[in-house]
């Protein structure tokens, strides 16, 4: 059981067991951590999977929806938007965290608006601060912090197999990445590209700053943790990790911070670092591995914990967060990238602040946030965690989206002329309708 330590200063990287660390260590513990030299590769020998066990919810009754969570990771495939991971609050009254399953999968079909439950087969952690990322229909899922501490395992999940199974990518060429956890994720040619988190010191020659937290060995037992700005590589094609030589200016390093793809950018704002949550735009080019700082007049107040959704190929979508101090936001931006510009973007979702939750664009200009936390994490209160979906609508309707709106508005004349349509969109007309028809009832 994860108990919070009273009168812990909040920044140092621990939650379910240690959930809260961006260095944002709202300092709940979990189960202690156990004191391991990180080495690279070391930590299957270490832990041993069939010796750790972890607080995980336990089953109950089917729900027809996800349980409420934070520090989950979600990622979209087609028309399916897939949850795993994070942790909730325990049913007691006190404060206790509990992993969600590692072997449940959540999905969201966004046509049909149905959530539906997988069990999936493979070992891995339940864990919380996980990196995923989805590329030709794999998952991709680096790093966390599970009940015994950071981890620098990679797994894979082909999501359109017939059962989904949980492969661990064992003897990958290289230097990998550190144990740690709240890091970003580029996607360019066929790489995963890792950037910055909160974690173990570094064994081995990385590239790039790593800023021990001082705090972290006077907090809990085991190895000193803190901030990095290391960038590393894993190249699919290769099975290799590597490290670029960088030109620029480079960003401090941080932790809970959110990256962005679009085009061969990889663009980052803000997360922690120290004592501060930041509100500082970069991006790196991906083929030159140069940095360039975006001084941006009226950044949105710093933040870490937040989200950050490309939505099309000028804007990224900047939602939600928590501030230095400690205020859990709902505001949203989009960021104009022809134009190096912040424009405050109007919702209706103004009451329902998030942190630590997930952001995934669809394929018709809307942004689905799930999940996350509803008040101060960092707290002495009970965390309000969430399992609500925001729908933003973004970007304006396809061409597509506004005809099958206009022919579900007018289904009961049109409807024997759907046997015109091609396959695919008879398909998705019906999985449309199927949602209309559940909304009715």
């Amino acid at each position: 059981m994860a108990e919070r330590e009273a009168g812990m200063e909040e920044d140092a990287g621990n939650l379910p067991a240690r959930h809260g660390n961006d260095g944002e260590e709202d300092r709940r513990r979990l189960f202690g951590m156990v004191d391991e030299d990180e080495q690279p590769g070391d930590e299957d020998e270490l832990l041993g999977d069939e010796d750790d066990e972890e607080a995980e919810a336990p089953e109950s009754v089917e729900l027809d929806a996800p349980a409420e969570r934070s520090g989950h990771i979600a990622v979209i495939d087609r028309n399916i938007m897939y949850v795993w991971g994070g942790y909730k609050n325990g049913q007691n009254h006190g404060f206790v965290d509990l992993y969600l399953p590692k072997n449940e999968v959540w999905t969201y079909n966004m046509e049909s608006g149905v959530w539906m439950k997988h069990v999936t087969e493979g070992n891995l952690h339940s864990m919380s601060g996980s990196c995923g990322t989805c590329l030709d229909g794999v998952l991709y899922l680096f790093g966390g912090h599970h009940a015994r501490g950071n981890t620098n395992r990679i797994y894979r999940l082909p999501l359109r197999a017939p059962s989904l199974v949980w492969e661990e990518m064992r003897d990958l060429k290289g230097l990998p990445p550190s144990s740690k956890d709240k890091l970003g994720c580029w996607v360019h040619k066929n790489r995963l590209i890792f950037f910055g988190g909160y974690g173990y010191t570094p064994q081995g020659s990385h590239l790039g700053a790593f800023e021990t937290d001082e705090t972290s060995s006077v907090l809990w037992e085991g190895p000193k943790r803190g901030w990095n700005n290391h960038i590393h590589v894993l190249d699919l094609e290769t099975s290799a990790w590597s490290q670029p030589i960088t030109q620029g200016n480079t960003p401090s390093p941080r932790a809970a911070h959110a990256c962005a793809t679009v085009g061969n950018r990889g663009y980052v704002f803000g997360g922690r670092f120290k004592n501060y949550r930041l509100n500082d735009l970069y991006y790196i080019n991906l083929e030159t591995w140069e940095w360039h700082e975006m001084g941006v007049p009226q950044n949105p107040v710093g933040r870490s914990w937040h989200s950050f959704t490309p939505v099309s190929p000028d804007h990224i979508f900047l939602f939600g967060g928590f501030t230095t101090q400690r205020e859990t936001l709902s505001d949203a931006w989009l960021y104009c990238i022809s134009r190096n510009e912040w424009r405050p973007f109007k919702h209706s979702y103004t009451k329902s602040p998030r942190l630590w939750h997930t952001a995934c664009s669809g394929p018709d200009g809307e942004v689905f946030v799930f999940g996350g936390c509803a008040n101060n994490l960092l707290s002495h209160e009970r965390a309000a965690h969430s399992n609500e979906l925001l729908i933003f609508n973004v970007q304006p309707k396809s061409l597509v989206g506004f005809c099958m709106e206009a022919i579900l508005q007018h289904r009961e004349k049109l409807s024997s002329h759907w046997d015109c349509l091609p396959k695919h969109l008879l398909h998705s007309l019906k999985q449309r309708m199927s949602r209309v028809n559940t909304l009715g009832s």
